[in-house]
């Protein structure tokens, strides 16, 4: 199979017509869970998830956090592996695996085995990592930043060796493998998207620029920032003689979404979802919320930027009502264009 500009198969991109639109299911989405409901936070996920995959989204997308204070929190890498057995066609992806918490040669083979098990739909995010508090309860180094994505791409590397190669050797600052097979490889190849989450200038889009297949910079406040970081990059690219254009664009348009199809409704859905201490242009200013027709005018900046992957939050999850007005309305209208 080809491989066009974003990086992806050119099956893949003529089937979805170029522009992705992925959901975001953070723990937080379900933060309504008591520790005495955790058996139910599973089927909860998975019944957004199989909604996602229903409605057409492009792929589902799992943080990768072992606690925040004392909520429950299942393990993104085990979910991923049972979603990967009850789904067919969306593909699952970390939004992004800490590298710290996992030795780089086991989470290639994890990322492997999930990938054969899903029949080539996983989506491999991961990230220098950012919550010291849970990296440090559980026993992981939390250096400064730049020791972190320092780390973080030398994880990368052994990965994409472990992946490709049919042994893999690697001598590093940090990490080291010696003549290590990983059996079987993943189906996608050369291997699947790795996508390096971070916006920050000087260390993580600079290792973007050198191993990411896609980048994502979290949420950045306006299209002016968003611009702003892909010049960056593009610098970055051409230090090191790589075309930008490798480099598939992702984007999050908003911090959440709020969606309703007129106006009525949408002021009865930000009266229940704004929280009480959020003023309300704090909240607005940090949230899409609209229509599906206002939603697509704020949209279509990115757009001619040359974003071809949206990351979707919404923040009534787990109610999929608005995921469900979203891919009917502003999803297929703009695929269509």
């Amino acid at each position: 199979m080809g491989v066009c500009e974003c990086g992806f198969g050119k099956s893949e991109c003529d089937v979805l017509g170029g522009v992705r639109f992925s959901v975001f299911v953070p723990f937080y989405a379900f933060q309504g869970v008591e520790k005495a409901e955790a058996s139910s936070l599973f089927s909860r996920v998975r019944d957004v998830v199989l909604e996602c995959e229903r409605l057409g989204y492009h792929s589902v997308w799992l943080d990768d956090h072992l606690m925040f204070r004392e909520n429950p929190i299942l393990e993104c890498w085990t979910m991923l592996s049972a979603l990967s057995s009850i789904t067919t066609s969306i593909r699952l992806g970390t939004m992004t695996t800490s590298a710290a918490f996992r030795n780089p040669a086991l989470l290639a083979k994890m990322a492997a085995t999930v990938d054969v098990i899903s029949n080539g739909r996983l989506e491999f995010g991961i990230g220098a990592g950012v919550q010291k508090e849970e990296h440090v309860a559980y026993g992981f180094p939390f250096p400064e930043a730049s020791v972190r994505i320092e780390r973080m791409k030398e994880a990368v590397e052994i990965i994409r060796k472990l992946w490709t190669g049919e042994k893999a050797s690697y001598e590093g600052k940090h990490y080291r493998i010696t003549e290590a097979v990983c059996e079987p490889k993943p189906l996608q190849k050369p291997h699947p998207p790795i996508t390096i989450g971070g916006s920050g200038e000087k260390h993580t889009l600079k290792v973007t620029a050198q191993l990411a297949d896609k980048c994502d910079f979290g949420y950045l406040p306006s299209t002016e920032l968003y611009r702003h970081k892909l010049q960056v990059l593009e610098n970055h690219c051409k230090a090191i003689g790589r075309d930008s254009r490798e480099i598939e664009k992702s984007c999050w348009p908003a911090g959440q979404i709020l969606i309703a199809k007129d106006q009525k409704e949408l002021e009865e859905k930000i009266q229940r979802c704004n929280p009480k201490n959020v003023a309300r242009a704090d909240f607005e200013k940090y949230s899409l919320v609209g229509t599906p027709d206002e939603c697509i005018e704020k949209m279509q900046p990115y757009l001619d930027l040359g974003v071809t992957h949206f990351m979707l939050f919404f923040g009534e999850l787990p109610d999929t009502s608005g995921l469900q007005l979203f891919a009917e309305t502003v999803a297929k209208k703009l695929k269509s264009t």
